[in-house]
């Protein structure tokens, strides 16, 4: 039994880009930092950022596209990929990935207003059902191994 599952809770590095490729499938590339924080040997708080490039496909992407903007705290469920090609100088170049299946929209979302801010000033907590900020992508039967 073999298994490739990966999770992680961390925040948009840019505002998703999505492309259409030739037969109409939809395609997002979502950088995604994970933070962690801890103390040194001299009681200092350290940070170290973790960048994750992510992808999501078909209706993911499109749910990615319109929802998730930088900056934007996510929790995505995937698996790990590892692409390899040559660049035109003829040198292989290798990319790790998390193919999502799932995707969360954590923490707060802005209102009508475009800096998340209500007229008040106050930020403006999700006030959505779960099942309208969470997307699944459908299994595919080839990707079994039998």
């Amino acid at each position: 039994m073999t298994l490739n599952k990966v999770m992680i809770i961390g925040n948009a590095g840019k505002d998703p880009e999505i492309r259409h490729l030739d037969n109409g499938v939809s395609v997002v590339t979502l950088p995604v930092a994970t933070t962690e924080r801890y103390k040194d040997k001299n009681g200092e708080t350290k940070e170290q950022t973790e960048w994750h490039n992510v992808v999501f496909w078909r209706q993911l992407a499109e749910f990615t596209e319109k929802y998730v903007r930088k900056g934007s705290q996510l929790f995505i469920e995937g698996r790990l990929r590892t692409r390899n090609w040559e660049d035109q100088s003829g040198n292989k170049k290798y990319v790790t990935e998390i193919v999502a299946d799932n995707i969360r929209l954590l923490g707060r979302r802005p209102d009508n207003n475009s800096n998340g801010t209500s007229s008040n000033g106050a930020s403006q907590p999700v006030e959505t059902k779960a099942e309208d900020i969470v997307l699944s992508e459908p299994a595919e039967d080839d990707d079994l191994p039998f």
